[in-house]
């Protein structure tokens, strides 16, 4: 019997991986798909994740981000980092990073999708695996997460419209290094350098329909035309919707992580950070023999960047406020700093 079956092999199912085995963990991942796995994502990482990958032995090769600048069709606002670089990295890179260092470190990983488990009272059997836990890494519609919540009661309606995000990689030197964020009405485009010659332009929308993404680009028009000539580095991905709404971590010996254990929205692109906070937290309490602990540590790392998420969440529906968050940022300069601070360090 190992201790811990991580169910999926993304980034935040490796991080965790990674994290039981230093912790003394016998681990084994289940994780169907070959590495590397892309998927849309921002692919902006912050300095306080940048540093908790370094503490795994990751360091991905990318680009450096010195801040974020939100940007507007009239005002801008940029605001640089306080304690350290960010770093833009492909997604596919970090994976393979992870996945590299994962092996090194000789965690098994059993090409199977796992849908079902037996929970015991010692242990949980899974994929003809017993582990003492299984943790649940497999991603925003997490497959483990629906077979603990069924017939369990509704959950709450959600209290925003849902949101989908789609990304496409241009080839073009960066011109900034810093992450934008451009912001319309109802919509935001991210555009983040990850290597000398490509950025990563991610379109976070209110609904997904048959438009293609330069449509959809257009939107933004001063950063439609600076792309107009570049030539495409990647496919057109896409997720959502965002919000999954989770009301617990711990199901006995069955824990989740990431975005299988709830998800807001990539607003404050925060999303690896946390989970690499929360893979850290998790294999903290496994290692201590206390699984029970993880729901109030999880609410503890996730807390800050959830209730921040909200509230810009909140100030984007409201129309009054939502016209006026970029011409804030540039006015008030020491606040929207320590905002975009509070993000890089949480």
């Amino acid at each position: 019997m190992i201790d811990v079956l991580v169910v999926g092999g993304g980034p935040v199912g490796l991080a965790t991986a990674i994290r039981c085995t230093l912790a003394g963990l016998s681990v084994t991942v289940a994780e169907p798909r070959g590495t590397p796995i892309d998927k849309a994502c921002g692919e902006g990482v912050m300095p306080a994740a940048v540093r908790r990958l370094a503490a795994l032995g990751v360091k991905p090769d990318g680009h450096p981000l010195r801040g974020i600048r939100y940007v507007d069709e009239r005002h801008h606002a940029d605001a640089r980092f306080r304690h350290g670089a960010g770093l833009g990295v492909r997604r596919t890179v970090l994976h393979a990073a992870l996945a590299e260092r994962a092996a090194a470190l000789g965690i098994p990983v059993l090409p199977t999708r796992v849908t079902a488990f037996e929970q015991c009272h010692s242990h949980v059997i899974a994929a003809g695996t017993e582990a003492r836990y299984l943790v649940a890494a497999d991603g925003l519609h997490s497959t483990i997460r629906r077979a603990l919540e069924q017939g369990r009661a509704a959950r709450e309606r959600r209290p925003t419209a849902p949101r989908y995000g789609l990304r496409r990689h241009y080839r073009v030197a960066p011109w900034t290094d810093l992450v934008e964020v451009h912001l319309t009405a109802r919509a935001e485009a991210y555009v983040t350098p990850v290597s000398p010659d490509v950025v990563g332009i991610a379109l976070l929308l209110p609904r997904l329909g048959a438009d293609s993404f330069e449509a959809r680009l257009s939107a933004f028009p001063a950063l439609s035309r600076r792309l107009a000539d570049a030539a495409f580095a990647s496919e057109v991905r896409g997720a959502g919707p965002m919000r999954q709404s989770v009301r617990q971590r711990v199901h006995g010996r069955v824990l989740l992580v990431g975005d299988a254990s709830g998800y807001l929205d990539a607003l404050t692109g925060e999303g690896l950070g946390v989970g690499l906070a929360q893979a850290e937290a998790l294999a903290r309490c496994l290692a201590a023999g206390r699984p029970g602990d993880y729901e109030r540590a999880w609410r503890k790392v996730s807390a800050p960047a959830w209730r921040l998420t909200a509230g810009l969440l909140w100030s984007r529906s409201q129309p009054l406020l939502a016209s006026r968050l970029v011409p804030a940022a540039q006015y008030v300069p020491w606040l929207f700093s320590t905002v975009v601070n509070h993000v890089a360090e949480a």
